[in-house]
Protein backbone atom coordinates (compact mmCIF):
# COMPACT_ATOMS: atom_id res chain seq x y z
CA UNK A 1 0.00 0.00 0.00
CA UNK A 2 1.29 3.39 -1.06
CA UNK A 3 1.81 6.14 1.77
CA UNK A 4 2.19 10.01 0.99
CA UNK A 5 2.65 12.76 3.06
CA UNK A 6 0.62 15.59 2.09
CA UNK A 7 2.44 19.14 2.84
CA UNK A 8 2.99 20.04 5.39
CA UNK A 9 2.75 16.92 7.43
CA UNK A 10 6.16 16.06 5.58
CA UNK A 11 7.74 18.80 7.30
CA UNK A 12 5.85 18.34 10.76
CA UNK A 13 7.59 14.74 10.56
CA UNK A 14 10.78 16.33 10.01
CA UNK A 15 10.68 18.89 12.34
CA UNK A 16 9.32 17.05 15.66
CA UNK A 17 12.33 14.49 14.81
CA UNK A 18 14.95 17.20 15.03
CA UNK A 19 13.09 18.87 18.01
CA UNK A 20 13.62 15.43 19.90
CA UNK A 21 16.89 14.95 18.16
CA UNK A 22 17.76 18.60 20.10
CA UNK A 23 16.34 17.48 23.26
CA UNK A 24 18.43 14.22 23.50
CA UNK A 25 20.84 12.79 21.03
CA UNK A 26 18.91 9.55 19.75
CA UNK A 27 15.98 9.95 20.73
CA UNK A 28 14.23 11.57 17.19
CA UNK A 29 15.69 8.57 15.85
CA UNK A 30 12.88 7.10 18.49
CA UNK A 31 10.56 9.36 17.72
CA UNK A 32 10.72 8.50 13.81
CA UNK A 33 10.89 4.90 14.85
CA UNK A 34 7.68 5.26 16.90
CA UNK A 35 6.14 7.05 13.78
CA UNK A 36 7.45 4.35 11.15
CA UNK A 37 5.75 1.77 13.54
CA UNK A 38 2.33 3.78 13.73
CA UNK A 39 2.35 3.61 9.74
CA UNK A 40 2.70 -0.36 9.63
CA UNK A 41 -0.11 -0.78 12.09
CA UNK A 42 -2.10 1.76 9.93
CA UNK A 43 -1.30 -0.03 6.73
CA UNK A 44 -2.43 -3.49 7.98
CA UNK A 45 -5.45 -1.82 9.49
CA UNK A 46 -6.66 1.11 8.31
CA UNK A 47 -10.57 1.27 9.49
CA UNK A 48 -8.94 0.47 12.79
CA UNK A 49 -8.21 3.46 13.95
CA UNK A 50 -10.91 6.68 15.22
CA UNK A 51 -12.52 8.56 12.87
CA UNK A 52 -12.42 12.42 13.26
CA UNK A 53 -14.11 13.52 10.15
CA UNK A 54 -16.15 11.90 7.31
CA UNK A 55 -12.67 10.40 5.60
CA UNK A 56 -10.21 11.27 8.26
CA UNK A 57 -8.98 8.78 11.29
CA UNK A 58 -6.08 9.81 13.78
CA UNK A 59 -3.97 7.17 15.22
CA UNK A 60 -2.39 8.28 18.99
CA UNK A 61 1.49 7.63 19.32
CA UNK A 62 2.15 5.54 22.92
CA UNK A 63 5.36 7.12 23.82
CA UNK A 64 5.37 11.11 22.27
CA UNK A 65 2.18 13.06 22.64
CA UNK A 66 1.71 13.14 18.28
CA UNK A 67 -1.37 12.24 16.57
CA UNK A 68 -0.78 10.70 13.10
CA UNK A 69 -4.11 12.24 10.68
CA UNK A 70 -4.83 10.05 7.57
CA UNK A 71 -7.08 9.07 5.10
CA UNK A 72 -7.60 5.95 3.47
CA UNK A 73 -8.23 5.59 -0.16
CA UNK A 74 -8.44 2.18 -1.74
CA UNK A 75 -4.41 1.29 -2.13
CA UNK A 76 -3.56 4.52 -0.46
CA UNK A 77 -2.78 5.80 3.03
CA UNK A 78 -2.34 9.85 2.61
CA UNK A 79 -0.83 11.34 6.10
CA UNK A 80 -2.75 14.91 6.49
CA UNK A 81 -0.96 15.73 9.74
CA UNK A 82 1.82 14.89 12.59
CA UNK A 83 -0.26 16.60 15.09
CA UNK A 84 1.00 18.02 18.57
CA UNK A 85 -1.53 16.67 20.77
CA UNK A 86 -1.12 19.96 22.90
CA UNK A 87 -1.01 22.59 20.04
CA UNK A 88 -4.26 24.26 18.67
CA UNK A 89 -6.18 21.59 16.89
CA UNK A 90 -7.45 24.10 14.01
CA UNK A 91 -3.97 24.02 12.56
CA UNK A 92 -4.80 20.61 11.52
CA UNK A 93 -8.20 20.39 11.30
CA UNK A 94 -8.73 22.40 8.79
CA UNK A 95 -7.05 19.69 6.48
CA UNK A 96 -9.41 17.28 6.93
CA UNK A 97 -11.71 17.32 3.90
CA UNK A 98 -15.59 17.53 4.64
CA UNK A 99 -16.98 15.66 1.54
Amino acid sequence: MEIIFLPPSDKELEEAVCFYEDQLIGLGKQFYAEVTEALEFIVQYPDAWYKIGPHTRRFILKRFPYLVLYIFEKDKIIITAIAHQHRYPKNYLNRIPQK
